[in-house]
């Protein structure tokens, strides 16, 4: 079997072809030989898709109701990326990639391409490769890319970076509404959504949202920001879908935009250097003979890891040294 270059990837996934496209995100993804070349020429052709991030607690219904959303957004005239972000393995490194059970409505769509993604054990619910993966998308035409997001509650920052526009799922019945949405979540949030709305304790959950937004003085303008929904009836979604097409039309801020830059480069740089701090360490037996030092009590782990630090700075990591 032939394997296709970046370059014929790159120009056959700009030329409309689907195949391609599957198989240059899996480049991307995987971080495979030519990705970064691949990615820095499809740059100049970014810039026009919206982002829409989608996170909430897992069980909120994330999937079922991205799949209405997108199905809502290609009736309108959209043509919608979607990336399902789930959780990997702590020991096999791998991850269930099961959205699309919960998208079948809109799997096989026209002007519809689902990427199920693994988090690769990245903080914050959202991995390097997922925005790279939303670069790709909007570089061959798709203008609406969502997120959706694992779903790892107030740790789940990682999403704002990569949004023009983020969406809170949240669902009654999860016990305090108010611990559930409180500070952290709360402040990366555009819109929320209350899910599930059929449940009791649905309007309790929307009360306590608005109280929150109005503390914070964040009062709805002239765009709701709270709704009520239920993806399996499909209750509620197209007023959500309204709300959410006037807010992407006026997503670009150009501070936000700014601060998206500097922490992709940042956060490029800084997983680079780590890296590559690792691949030094762990080549020969400094590892090694670290760990043995510790476990005779001969040395410690803060000592240890000063060390090497101080070795790396000294060498410049130099594979040689």
């Amino acid at each position: 079997m032939v394997i296709a270059s970046w370059q014929d990837l790159v120009e056959r996934t700009l030329a409309g072809e689907p195949r391609a496209l599957a198989r240059l995100v899996t480049l991307v993804e995987n971080r495979a030989p030519g990705w970064r070349e691949a990615m820095k020429t499809l740059y100049p052709r970014t810039g026009r898709a919206r982002i829409l991030g989608i996170t909430g607690s897992p069980g909120a219904g994330k999937s079922s109701l991205t799949n209405r959303l997108a199905a809502g957004f290609v009736e309108r005239g959209h043509r919608v990326g979607v990336i399902a972000v789930d959780p990997s393995s702590p020991f096999s490194g791998g991850a269930l990639l099961g959205d699309r059970l919960r998208m079948k409505d809109v799997a096989t769509a026209e002007g519809v391409f689902i990427r199920s993604m693994a988090t690769r054990g990245s903080l914050g619910g959202l991995c390097q490769g997922a925005r790279d993966v939303g670069r790709v998308l909007d570089a061959a035409g798709y203008d609406l890319v969502l997120i959706e997001t694992v779903g790892v509650g107030q740790d789940e920052i990682d999403v704002v970076r990569a949004a023009d526009l983020v969406m809170m799922i949240c669902v009654p019945g999860q016990g305090d509404g108010i611990q559930a949405i409180k500070a952290g979540v709360m402040e990366i949030a555009d819109v929320f959504v209350v899910n599930k709305c059929d449940r009791d304790g649905a309007d309790q959950v929307e009360a306590d949202i608005r109280g929150m937004l109005a503390l914070a003085g964040d009062e709805p303008g002239d765009v709701e920001t709270v709704f009520q929904t239920d993806s399996l009836s499909g209750r509620g979604v197209p007023d959500l879908l309204d709300a959410l097409a006037a807010r992407i039309e006026r997503a670009c801020d150009p501070e936000r935009g700014l601060r998206r830059a500097r922490d992709e480069v940042l956060g490029l740089v800084e997983g680079e250097i780590a890296q590559r701090v690792r691949t030094w360490i762990e080549d020969g037996e400094r590892l090694g003979s670290c760990v043995e030092r510790i476990r005779s009590r001969r040395s410690d782990p803060y000592s240890a890891a000063e060390s090497l630090i101080a070795d790396f700075d000294r060498v410049g990591a130099d594979p040689h040294e």
